[in-house]
């Protein structure tokens, strides 16, 4: 009796369990093939929103720009137990002329974010801590904690 028990507990355990690898994704699925049909100089705004959907986000200084975004992560292994790994990172950039029609289409994936140069100057700073403005908020500062001018000096 206690056999099946133990049997009927642990076959109830692993029913639940799955063998597939979890994949989180998050932005528009399938941007790297739905992208494609986008023709420049012939689709407009309203094509891209049905074949897209709303973009991911505007730009903020030019209303004609676009971006849509996907991203996908994914579990190594199930010995790597909650380690996930990026399986596509993906960046559209559209942007329209005054029409909304589509002028220029950049795509980029993984591959190409990580060939990205950084500069590896170093900047100094020349700034002084005896200045009139750090002197006059020093001041300022101390008259705040100590208004009435109680308190010990160090």
């Amino acid at each position: 009796m206690k056999k099946t028990v133990i049997f009927i507990t642990i076959l109830i355990f692993f029913s639940a369990c799955n063998l597939k690898k979890v994949e989180k994704h998050h932005g528009v699925y399938a941007l790297d093939q739905k992208q494609k049909k986008l023709k420049l100089n012939k689709s407009n705004k309203n094509d891209i929103l049905l074949i897209l959907g709303s973009p991911s986000t505007k730009s903020n200084f030019d209303e004609d720009m676009w971006f849509y975004i996907e991203r996908k992560k994914g579990n190594l292994s199930l010995k790597d137990f909650a380690k996930e790994k990026v399986i596509a990172n993906n960046v559209l950039i559209i942007e329209f002329n005054n029409r909304g029609i589509l002028t220029n289409k950049e795509f980029l994936n993984i591959e190409k974010m990580n060939n990205l140069a950084f500069s590896n100057k170093i900047t100094e700073s020349n700034y002084k801590t005896n200045t009139f403005i750090y002197d006059f908020l020093s001041s300022m500062r101390q008259k705040i904690n100590d208004p009435l001018g109680k308190r010990k000096r160090k």
